[in-house]
């Protein structure tokens, strides 16, 4: 990871992890974070020996209701109908299962649920896209995830500080019934106006580079939605995915990253937003910004235990999503079901080779909106 601010912090070796994902990384301190990933030159693709568990699920108080758990299907695969078309990936039990792991991938980065400075007792926080980790949810602490997700992040937000009020928007309607009674989840749009009755000390976004027509119209609403002193925090990869190296240009995997961007530019929605982040937030008058980096490899090519563990999660989740992201973004394209569904498999087989070094950059950017206002 690295981090860019008015001050700049070495970066340390990453220690083991052991036990449940990010536990070995909570006591890291906000200017610590893993070295950039390196080659293993041993050929020692194999020591990948961790389980993905650790995921759990919280029941408590039942906040949905089945009369909004409509969905449409196409090629199989099952999308939301609530603003139907506007998130590319399903919301199935294939993609909630993948958005289980990508939390945990995440957990299993960063060593906590969030970065920024918020003090132990949050009292109204917003989650957007929670149930699909690219939807938007809300909480009374305030999460902008994506527009399809499962909740995970605003449950364990909620158990984390029982102080905090959280409410999770999204696109569809796949979060658990049951949950903590300080969790609230409902159907919402965060490219509609907000209209909440409260506003927010924290609110939260992960893995939304594919939701929004203009993020930084979506970041203003953060913004306005904040309590003076409160925060925003968006947790999100770059795409195009990068390569230790030249990048493999004649490969399925770099070719298909090349298709998919042009197909999300096509469909009104780039992916290519995350690096702008940074500049936005600074634009939009937030203070004390600050950017993480990350680095997720897509293999076990990278040296160490800590890499090699978490490209299982990186691997896994990319793998469970690629069918149907690639059916709705090459379909807008021209691709038939049957031409993606050809062309997957040679995709996979680049996700898998250690020759290819290919990883996803993960930024975290976050800052406080003024105390006081001009």
């Amino acid at each position: 990871m690295e981090e860019s601010n008015s001050h700049q912090t070495p970066a340390k070796s990453a220690p083991e992890a052991k036990g449940q994902p990010g536990l070995s990384l909570s006591r890291w301190e906000s200017g610590t974070a893993p070295s950039i990933p390196t080659v293993d030159d041993q050929d020692n693709h194999s020591d990948t020996g961790s389980a993905i568990d650790g995921l759990s699920t919280i029941t408590s108080t039942t906040s949905l209701r089945s009369s909004i758990y409509e969905h449409v299907e196409e090629n199989g695969r099952t999308y939301h109908r609530f603003r139907q078309g506007k998130y590319v990936l399903p919301n199935d039990e294939q993609e909630q299962e993948r958005l289980d792991i990508q939390h945990a991938l995440f957990n299993f980065a960063l060593g906590r649920l969030h970065l920024s400075p918020i003090g132990p007792e949050p009292q109204n926080v917003l989650d957007i896209a929670t149930g699909l980790e690219t939807a938007a949810s809300i909480f009374h602490v305030s999460d902008l995830t994506s527009n399809i997700g499962t909740g995970n992040w605003a449950i364990d937000f909620a158990e984390q500080y029982p102080s905090a009020q959280v409410l999770g928007t999204d696109l569809s309607a796949i979060q658990p019934l049951h949950v903590p009674p300080n969790c609230r989840f409902e159907i919402d749009d965060a490219e509609d106006d907000w209209i909440f009755n409260e506003q927010f000390d924290y609110i939260h976004g992960r893995a939304l580079l594919s939701c929004f027509k203009d993020p930084k119209s979506v970041f203003q609403k953060a913004y306005d939605s904040l309590t003076p002193g409160g925060y925003f925090e968006m947790q999100d990869m770059v795409w195009p995915f990068q390569y230790m190296g030249d990048p493999p240009t004649d490969s399925a995997l770099y070719k298909w990253m090349q298709a998919i961007n042009k197909g999300a530019i096509q469909l009104g929605r780039p992916w290519n937003n995350v690096p702008h982040y940074k500049r936005w937030f600074e634009e939009l008058g937030f203070q004390d910004v600050v950017e993480k980096k990350y680095y997720f490899p897509l293999n076990a090519w990278a040296k160490g235990r800590f890499y090699k563990e978490m490209s299982v999660y990186a691997q896994t989740d990319l793998l469970n999503g690629l069918e149907g992201l690639s059916l709705k973004v090459l379909g807008a394209m021209g691709w038939t079901p049957e031409q993606v569904k050809a062309y997957l498999p040679a995709v996979r087989d680049d996700v898998k080779n250690t020759k290819m070094h290919c990883y996803a950059p993960v930024l975290v950017v976050y800052g406080r909106k003024p105390i006081s206002q001009a």
